[in-house]
């Protein structure tokens, strides 16, 4: 068997980021005058930050709006994030098994490093802006053993790096579309992740 490196999505699976996304749109929308509706915005969180600028800004207006936002993003959205329940148990469990830990995520790995900082998770490396496919390269460049999330998005990612997903269903999608985008295992949130981690590691080594 590999050495075990566990990747983790960020949003929703590590972090609950939807107050402080929604205050950082919010204070978009002071800034810039174009109304956004934060709490629809926060209710789809998972893809890239330009797919949601896309639905309320003009094409000609999407890059200066994304450049707004994210210099607006550490005074609003780090201090109201908090980590989702079972969060530090499972990089802690990875950790307590000799594995490494990698966030792999949409967000830009500047923005991702302040919540992990601000939190206190500790993790070996943080890839960002990468979303589906574009995630299996951080995946495989780290040699993830499984990869974790809550978006049928990161199921596609597992897929494409050839890693089982591990979901949690704590983001926006349900547990019946992450089972139909193909997740090994879904949990009900990261509490339940110490165990399966037993579990996937004990089946790899009867294979």
């Amino acid at each position: 068997m590999p050495p075990l490196t566990v990747g983790f999505d960020l949003d929703m699976t590590l972090v609950d980021s939807r107050p402080g996304i929604a205050a950082a749109f919010r204070a978009l929308t002071e800034r810039t005058g174009v109304p956004v509706d934060a709490e629809a915005a926060v209710s789809r969180l998972g893809p890239p930050l330009r797919t949601e600028i896309a639905r309320w800004f003009p094409p000609e207006q999407v890059d200066e709006a994304v450049r707004i936002y994210r210099g607006l993003y550490p005074a609003y959205a780090i201090t109201p994030t908090v980590p989702l329940p079972g969060a530090r148990a499972a990089l802690d469990a990875v950790r307590e098994r000799g594995g490494r830990v990698l966030v792999v995520t949409a967000k830009h790995g500047r923005l991702a490093r302040l919540h992990l900082d601000h939190l206190g998770l500790g993790v070996d490396e943080v890839a960002g802006d990468l979303f589906a496919e574009e995630k299996a390269t951080a995946l495989r460049a780290h040699g993830a053993t499984y990869y974790v999330g809550d978006h049928v998005a990161d199921m596609v990612a597992a897929k494409a790096a050839a890693v089982p997903a591990i979901a949690v269903a704590t983001g926006p999608c349900s547990v019946d579309e992450l089972e139909a985008a193909g997740a090994a295992m879904v949990l009900t949130d990261l509490t339940g992740f110490p165990a399966a981690l037993d579990g996937m590691i004990r089946l790899a080594l009867t294979q």
